[in-house]
């Protein structure tokens, strides 16, 4: 089938039923990465859900090795407990496979998806491609493979933007309940859901006077967080929203990233998790304004250089490496810089209620990302995702009578680039799930016990096998026993070369030429203290896991 028919047919199946064809759109897109192993922060979440299953009313009352140490899961954890509770649901109904999981996982990301369309209908001229821009930003495609709460939380907060804003253009109090409750709902499923609080405050007060007379709905989620913040305290000791702000600001101070370097990550993150309106671009602005931005991201990146900005936060990117983060930074740079000018040009040519709520949108998360989250990350701008779409296509609308035929064109290549860091994400996340069955499977003989430093899904595999978390504050192993070592993974530091003997090393290899999270290329997807780029194109290295003999008898360091 010719491309030109293929894009004419699924733009009428938007135009003719577009809840079901962008329904089946989502499901088709992330079909693939169904039997996708967990990975980062999925067994966090998973844990959980199993505790809730064994006493709902205390999700974090566990103990786990998640820092090299044994803490309680409370202390860990930096999110709230509603996307446990929904998997501990979901596994009632589907087991905890990951296809079961990921099945679950489905649904918010279609609630995304059609809410999305449901926001555009009114607001922009071509709905349906908002909604399937949304679904492609590589920033949203990957982070739905996960079963991480990130996707989740944005359900509710964009049917809660939905309900409110429907709610007060109608003068309708029931539509303003339900998008109060939703807020609550989007706050216990990721804390970064308050910021939906003030962002309808605002469109409240920019809204015909009616509007902020139901500014007092907002107290729902007020609510939610006061109840929420006394429960913790009552269960753990500790109000865990005002553990999670000292959380992110320990962190800050501890990488040592400058705010600077952070604001500009955040600018190149939103580039790269956005890509459609980089490649949108030719149709969004006029010629002389292009140029403006890229000349823009090109002094903003020729000062980051110019004042050692990467040497000092990424010193270890040098060489033929360095010079290909760079190049890439310069384009996502340019793909933020084109999304904070649609903001800011809404409102400049708008200057009402629905301007002001897009542009704090985005503008509001992009602070959030850089300034107060704990790291810059994909995570943290996803929410701006909705908003995206919806800027691109009305800005299409200013500067073109009618959708030209280009840009369905560009919508397709975004696609593409979204899938491949999806697949590229996808054989990461296989990579400790592999290793862990070809290690286990090799030492399933051996008389010692099996040990392990990392996290993330690495440890989840290694666990499930019978192997054990290095406790730090109590180094319990005995001579004979066998400890394994990511080489690239969370908190793994490994012990006194005097206590251990390199006994084999397991290499694997993923995409050789594209990384979600690859120190060596500098791709930060889930932090950007791993690199400045939300993903990287290079040359990747096999990945090696290090299986190390113990043969000295452990000492407590306490």
């Amino acid at each position: 089938m010719p491309a030109r028919t293929f894009l004419k047919k699924i733009q009428n199946g938007l135009e003719s039923h577009p809840y079901w064809s962008l329904m089946l759109l989502t499901v088709a897109a992330l079909a693939p990465f169904l039997a996708k192993p967990f990975n980062i922060d999925d067994p966090c979440y998973l844990w959980s859900a199993k505790q809730i299953l064994l006493n709902p009313a205390d999700p974090y009352g566990f103990r786990v090795n998640w820092y090299g140490f044994s803490q309680s899961m409370w202390q860990v954890t930096q999110n709230p407990p509603l996307m446990s509770y929904y998997l501990a649901l979901a596994a009632c109904l589907f087991g905890w496979s990951e296809i079961g999981m990921h099945l679950a996982c489905l649904v918010p990301a279609v609630a995304v998806v059609l809410g999305t369309y449901r926001l555009a209908r009114p607001l922009c001229c071509w709905p349906g491609l908002a909604a399937a821009v949304t679904l492609f930003a590589p920033g949203f495609l990957v982070s739905a493979t996960t079963v991480m709460c990130d996707v989740f939380m944005l359900a509710f907060w964009i049917w809660a933007v939905i309900y409110w804003t429907e709610g007060l253009r109608e003068n309708n109090s029931w539509k303003c309940v339900v998008a109060g409750t939703l807020m609550a709902l989007a706050l216990l499923a990721k804390y970064n859901g308050a910021c939906l609080v003030p962002l309808l405050l605002a469109y409240g007060y920019f809204a015909r006077p009616s509007g902020r007379r139901r500014l007092w709905f907002l107290l729902i989620p007020a609510g939610a967080f006061l109840a929420y913040q006394y429960l913790t305290f009552r269960l753990y000791g500790q109000e865990l929203f005002s553990a999670a702000a000292a959380y992110a600001q320990n962190q800050q101070d501890s990488y040592g990233i400058s705010k600077t370097v952070a604001g500009f990550n955040a600018l190149t993150f939103t580039g790269g998790c956005f890509a459609g309106v980089l490649f949108c671009a030719p149709f969004l602005w006029r010629r002389r304004t292009l140029a403006w931005i890229a000349a823009s991201a090109g002094l903003l990146v020729t000062l980051f250089l110019a004042a050692g900005l990467m040497t000092r936060n990424y010193a270890w990117l040098n060489g033929g490496t360095r010079l290909a983060v760079e190049v890439q930074i310069i384009i996502w740079s340019a793909g933020g810089v084109c999304v904070l000018a649609m903001a800011l040009m809404e409102v400049w040519q708008k200057w009402d209620a629905v301007s002001w709520l897009l542009a704090l949108w985005v503008v509001g998360m992009l602070l959030f990302s850089a300034f107060f989250n704990w790291t810059v990350n994909v995570r943290s701008i996803l929410p701006m995702a909705p908003a995206v779409a919806i800027l691109m296509f009305r800005r299409l609308a200013q500067t073109r009578p009618k959708l030209p035929s280009g840009i369905k064109f560009s919508i397709i290549g975004c696609a593409i680039l979204s899938l491949l860091v999806a697949q590229a994400d996808f054989q990461e996340a296989n990579l400790p799930r592999t290793a862990t069955q070809s290690i286990c499977a090799q030492y399933a003989g051996a008389p010692g016990r099996m040990w392990f430093e990392g996290h993330w899904g690495f440890q989840y595999y290694m666990q499930s096998a019978g192997a054990w978390p290095l406790d730090s504050d109590q180094l319990a192993f005995m001579p004979g026993d066998f400890l394994v070592v990511p080489e690239q993974n969370s908190n793994a530091k490994l012990i006194a070369s005097r206590m251990v003997t390199l006994d084999k090393v397991f290499t694997l290899s993923g995409l050789p030429w594209l990384a979600a999270l690859n120190i060596n290329l500098g791709a930060g997807f889930y932090a950007s203290r791993w690199g400045p780029l939300p993903f990287a194109f290079g040359s990747i290295p096999p990945e090696k896991y290090f299986v190390y003999l113990l043969g000295r008898p452990a000492v407590s360091p306490h």
